[in-house]
């Protein structure tokens, strides 16, 4: 089965500008799933594409081995543009290049790099013992519980647990629910031809990260994870 391995990664962050191609620990952000991506095309003869609007992502890319021709269009580059659009539109790119179809696609995100192979490895193992499954994403224990303290806005104007718990006295009670961190995605081939929107299915199954993981959103998240970086407090290697 051929697996493509896409790397998305638009020019026009506003929360953190350049964060994709900005240093973390030395490295440029990008570099730490550029990686990622070798080491798994390497065992499994996998593709890899990078989907970027950027000529500066593009440079600091070919500097860790990755060149692209692909060139993202306008439409995807956009704050409102969908993360499955993007995805589907350089599969398709790749596959009219080498006249070639892909049965699974992995996506690696760049702004959530604490991921080891491990980790991507049993995912697909995961998503490929469970036939009915369209796909699998990464996702860790929630320090929240919509059942337990999160509220949300009532249309009486109070606030009420945006799910109903009134059956549970803790936190412990509660069915367990997860973050999605954002570190990968793998989809079969079938999510793309049902023309899903999200990567939310009626067939979705969830890998669970044994380790902390979060995604880069604000200023302050790349002095963390810097931290816990240079003081060896991530019990893997990137």
């Amino acid at each position: 089965m051929n697996i493509l391995i896409t790397i998305c990664a638009r020019g026009g962050s506003k929360g953190i500008p350049g964060k994709n191609i900005r240093l973390l620990n030395g490295k440029p952000l990008i570099a730490y799933t550029i990686d990622t991506a070798r080491k798994f095309a390497l065992k499994h003869n996998a593709d890899v594409a990078l989907s970027t609007d950027s000529a500066e992502i593009k440079n600091a890319a070919a500097e860790f081995g990755l060149d692209t021709s692909y060139q993202r269009p306008e439409e995807l580059a956009t704050d409102t543009a969908g993360k499955i659009d993007v995805i589907a539109d350089v599969m398709h790119h790749v596959e009219d290049m080498y006249s070639r179809e892909y049965g699974i696609v992995l996506d690696l995100d760049v702004t959530s790099p604490l991921r080891s192979m491990a980790d991507v490895e049993n995912a697909y193992t995961q998503l490929l013992q469970n036939s009915d499954a369209l796909n699998i994403f990464s996702v860790s224990p929630a320090k929240r519980n919509p059942y337990f303290n999160m509220v949300e806005e009532g249309e009486d104007g109070f606030f009420h647990t945006v799910k109903d718990g009134k059956l549970f006295k803790s936190r412990q009670q509660a069915p367990k629910v997860y973050d999605m961190n954002a570190s990968f995605y793998i989809f079969r081939r079938k999510f793309f031809a049902d023309n899903w929107r999200t990567s939310i299915t009626n067939a979705s199954l969830t890998y669970v990260m044994p380790h902390i993981c979060f995604d880069l959103d604000e200023p302050e998240d790349f002095i963390i994870m810097e931290l816990l970086m240079q003081q060896n407090l991530i019990d893997f290697n990137l």
